[in-house]
């Protein structure tokens, strides 16, 4: 039944966000339930959310209570969700009354299942929050919304008060409202996502961090007092305290995009929460227990040890101190700046004013404008060098409290502003908002554009010290998200597949090593199915696979030259035609046979059943029991590529064309490739992944710790190379990237590890050769 539920869940546009294990993760939890027709399912505010339940057959009525009396408010039908944001949401609190009115099949996943998925997939959790809590809340606002009183109600709460009056009305007209008794959590700390600024408007909370059940950092919230900013703005949206209704409260809720959008136009808004956070950091203990509760941030770019060469603002504005407040805010206007620096005859009194001066120390006070803009400065002026790491700029602003720095040269000369938004603003541009940003892409344009940042995301990390294993991970990640968005996009315009199906894929991408120089190795494997719908079905796939290739063409993952794609008929085939043609690649003739195959032994699903391929690992495993030729014919093969080192340890170039000079390093690290390969193939190795491979090798004790650490490193600098060549090409040479290495231009150091690696690698070709051939 496990695979019914992975195949209908798998074909849903909200579920399609997870990813693979994450599915798997849901699926394992989940179970089929029936509901007769007339069930109660819950009760508005009374009934507590343990299952969130997709409806598979039948419908549910959604019931408003209003003084009482049930209003009908809606249905939720095959296809959509029952609790989900109610769980997300609502503390688990029924939002609605529901009764099914029909018999009804659905699927039950548990609510800490979905909490759990939403604290790691802030895409899925932002899907329910955009597609499925609109009116679901009580949005009439009794109370507050009378002759405008919601504008008055926001008017009086910061930060609300540092906005003009059409953001006001903006953000009072977005607001909803929702009640919860007593006793309510709210959210937790690290695992409750935050998808609305919460304004307490009746009632008391508690926020309180919570370490081996015990509470700090404890305060009350009361009426006019808000929650979610910082979690929204500084944590990825996760709730870095946990909050407790401790009477019957009502909050108004503004939603996160308007939230943002206000941050985004109005600087003094969002200040607001980083001046808090700023502040309370300023507690070594708050900062201490605090580093605990945010998000680790190693997959965006190590962000924290970026220089800040990456980050600050530069062309800086530069006024004296004499000229009016009116001529400042001119200049600033004009060079569209929110800042300006303030230059005086004394060097110690160099200062700063930003937008906020002018709101605070001007406006709000009536102070004249044509007064020098010197007497409104904030001075002296922190200054911080470009070498300096954002870890080491941020953790100055806190401990001193301010907000702006300027960023000097070696000569101390003033080159730019940091501020507390650029920080904020440039922690976007991550790995982890690539992906995201693929996953909501709404057209084959956005796709493109987002893969073109991969050269520049990948210089960025290896710039930052990552190493050549999480690179080749970032990019397959990257490269399994566009694959999972278009098969998804392929699906809305083919429909449901007739029998289940995983489009497989080989080679690289197989093994998660792909580089910025890659085509595509593909294929698709469906179920067999019976024979009289045989041609509909092949038909069906076929088209299929025609319609996802040429997407992944157009996402710039290349047509294969040879051919290996699930567009190519021959690789579009039931189950028993792929144990087929591994049966015959097993038991080919000569080693020349089994040239071409080598890569479809490197398979893993891409999309789809995955428990296909495991059935197809199977065969291949219990078809190699016994076949000592099939080793030996991959080992001959493997034995043809060589280290591109000549008998005098000279390396070994292309003498003449295009590539004069340089060799292939891919085709250098082949031979550890192979290596990894028919070893892992032996021994029954499930892993497709070289490094995996090697690891598996190691722990079995077919090779040797000694063994394992050579090739890991030899593989792991091969690939760091491989990488500067390929972003070298497409960033700075303008050109497609390509595995060509000149010698040349490497240093001494490169040139002779990459001697000794080639030497190395002879050697475990020769162990290859003596156990797999006989020849020593």
């Amino acid at each position: 039944m496990k695979p019914d539920i992975f195949r209908f869940l798998s074909t849903m546009p909200h579920f399609s966000f997870l990813t693979k294990d994450e599915l798997k993760r849901v699926v394992s939890k989940a179970a089929f339930i029936h509901l007769p027709n007339g069930h109660p399912v819950s009760v508005q505010g009374k009934t507590r959310i343990e299952n969130v339940l997709v409806i598979m057959k039948g419908q549910l009525s959604l019931y408003q209570e209003e003084k009482g009396q049930p209003e009908l408010a809606g249905y939720i039908k095959k296809g959509e969700v029952f609790g989900g944001i109610s769980v997300m949401l609502n503390a688990g609190m029924s939002l609605r009354t529901t009764i099914a009115d029909t018999d009804v099949d659905a699927i039950s996943i548990p609510d800490s299942v979905i909490m759990e998925v939403c604290t790691k997939n802030k895409a899925f959790y932002e899907y329910f929050l955009a597609n499925f809590s609109q009116n679901i809340f009580d949005t009439s606002l009794d109370a507050i919304t009378r002759a405008g009183q919601a504008r008055l109600f926001l008017s009086g709460i910061d930060p609300f008060t540092f906005l003009p009056e059409e953001e006001i009305e903006r953000a009072a007209g977005s607001l909803s409202r929702v009640s919860f008794p007593k006793g309510t959590v709210l959210f937790v700390q690290g695992k409750t996502r935050v998808g609305y600024l919460y304004i307490l408007q009746k009632g008391a909370a508690e926020r309180y961090y919570e370490e081996n059940g015990e509470k700090t950092m404890r305060g009350i919230l009361s009426e006019g007092d808000i929650y979610g900013g910082i979690s929204m703005l500084l944590n990825d949206g996760l709730s870095v305290r946990t909050m407790e209704v401790v009477e019957d409260s009502t909050f108004c809720l503004l939603p996160s995009q308007v939230f943002f959008d206000i941050c985004q136009k109005n600087s003094s808004f969002s200040d607001f929460f980083s001046d808090t956070f700023g502040k309370r950091m300023l507690s070594r203990s708050y900062a201490a227990i605090i580093a605990k509760t945010l998000q680790p941030k190693e997959d965006s770019l190590q962000f924290f040890n970026q220089p800040l060469s990456q980050i600050f603002s530069r062309n800086p504005i530069f006024c004296d101190a004499d000229v009016s407040i009116r001529d400042a805010a001119i200049a600033m206007a004009h060079q569209q700046s929110s800042y300006a620096f303030i230059r005086s005859t004394n060097p110690d009194q160099t200062g700063i004013v930003t937008e906020k001066d002018f709101a605070r120390k001007v406006i709000a006070r009536g102070y004249p404008v044509d007064e020098p803009v010197g007497s409104i400065m904030s001075a002296p002026l922190r200054t911080i060098s470009e070498k300096a790491l954002v870890f080491e700029a941020m953790m100055t602003m806190m401990e001193e409290d301010f907000q702006h720095v300027g960023v000097v040269d070696l000569n101390e000369n003033i080159i730019g502003m940091l501020s507390t938004k650029d920080i904020l603003t440039y922690q976007g541009q991550s790995p982890l908002f690539l992906l995201r940003e693929i996953q909501l892409a709404p057209s084959m344009d956005k796709i493109i554009e987002k893969h073109l940042q991969l050269a520049g995301l990948v210089r960025s990390l290896i710039h930052n010290g990552a190493t050549a294993r999480n690179v080749t991970r970032f990019i397959t990640t990257v490269s399994d998200t566009i694959l999972n968005k278009l098969m998804s996009m392929t699906l809305d315009e083919m429909g449901p597949p007739p029998v289940p199906f995983v489009f497989m894929i080989m080679g690289s991408e197989g093994r998660g090593e792909q580089t910025l120089k890659t085509d595509q190795d593909n294929a698709i494997v469906y179920q067999d199915p019976q024979p009289a719908a045989a041609d509909s079905v092949d038909r069906y796939f076929r088209k299929f696979g025609d319609i996802a290739c040429t997407l992944l063409n157009q996402a710039g993952y290349d047509f294969c030259t040879g051919g290996v794609m699930a567009k190519n008929p021959k690789w579009c085939q039931p189950l028993s035609q792929w144990k087929t043609y591994f049966k015959d690649w097993i038991h080919a003739a000569e080693a020349e046979d089994l040239l071409q195959a080598s890569i479809f032994f490197d398979f893993r699903g891409g999309f789809g059943e995955d428990s296909l391929i495991a059935e197809l690992r199977r065969h291949l495993f219990a078809s190699l029991e016994g076949w000592s030729g099939f080793f030996r014919h991959m080992t001959e093969n493997a034995l043809n590529f060589k280290p591109p080192l000549g008998f005098f340890r000279n390396f070994v170039v292309e003498s003449k064309g295009r590539h004069r000079n340089a060799f292939d390093i891919k085709s250098a690290m082949t031979p550890i490739v192979d290596f990894a390969r028919v070893y892992a193939l032996k021994n029954r190795i499930d892993e497709t992944n070289t490094l995996e491979r090697l690891d598996q090798l190691r722990i079995k004790k077919i090779i040797s710790f000694q063994e394992y650490e050579e090739l890991e490193k030899a593989y792991s600098f091969l690939m760091q190379l491989r990488f500067v060549r390929q972003i070298t090409a497409v960033m700075d040479d303008n050109k497609k990237p390509d595995n060509y290495i000149n010698p040349k231009k490497l240093t001494h150091i490169e040139q002779t590890m990459l001697k000794e690696i080639f030497k190395r690698v002879e050697k475990f070709q020769s162990k290859m050769n003596f156990e797999f051939i006989g020849i020593a």
